[in-house]
This record gives C-alpha cells, sequence and structure tokens, in this order.
C-alpha cells in the first residue's frame, strides 16, 4: 500500500490553509490562485454530480445537465457511497447555509 498523502506536511498545510479561509473572498482568492480555471469548474462539477446523485438523479440526466462523462460521475458516485463522507458534509452545509 502507498503512503497516506493526507500526512505529507504540503497537504496538511493546503488542509490548514482551506480550515482557515474566513469568507467567499478568500475562498475565490485562493482557489483562483491555487488551480486553473479548468480545475476549478472540474472540481466544481463533481460537487454538482454529488448533489443530483443525493437527489437520486438517474446517470443519464446529470450527464445532461453537468456535461460530465459516465467515467466521472461513477467516480464521484462511488466516493459519494463508500468513501469519507466529504461530499455529503459540503452538501449538508450548503443546505444549511441556505437555511435562514
Amino acid at each position: 500500500m502507498g503512503r497516506d498523502i493526507f500526512e505529507e506536511e504540503s497537504v496538511q498545510m493546503l488542509i490548514s490553509a482551506l480550515t482557515r479561509i474566513k469568507s467567499r473572498e478568500e475562498s475565490r482568492a485562493l482557489l483562483e490562485d491555487l488551480l486553473t480555471s479548468k480545475e476549478i469548474l472540474d472540481i466544481a462539477q463533481r460537487l454538482e454530480v454529488a448533489k443530483m446523485l443525493s437527489e437520486k438523479t438517474v446517470y443519464s440526466r446529470i450527464a445532461e445537465k453537468t456535461g460530465a462523462s459516465t467515467a466521472t460521475i461513477s467516480r464521484v458516485n462511488r466516493s459519494f457511497q463508500y468513501g469519507t463522507g466529504g461530499y455529503q458534509a459540503a452538501l449538508e452545509r450548503i443546505e444549511q447555509q441556505k437555511k435562514p
């Protein structure tokens, strides 16, 4: 088995940076500096796919709406179903934020 990337010092620094963001503006600035436009769109697409999967949307509709390939949808679904719960936690936080 390979090494745990989350033990890497640089990954720990990234996690620290992400957990200390104070505003949407800071989030945007960090994403813009860290990632290419394509990478940002790819990550956003995966989150949208996860949301649609949580709503029990069928793959064909997800692909049509998001433009994601069935391979991407399958990968997100695998993480959504059997991963560490990151997608679920993020989606729950987003929903909580929408409530007054």
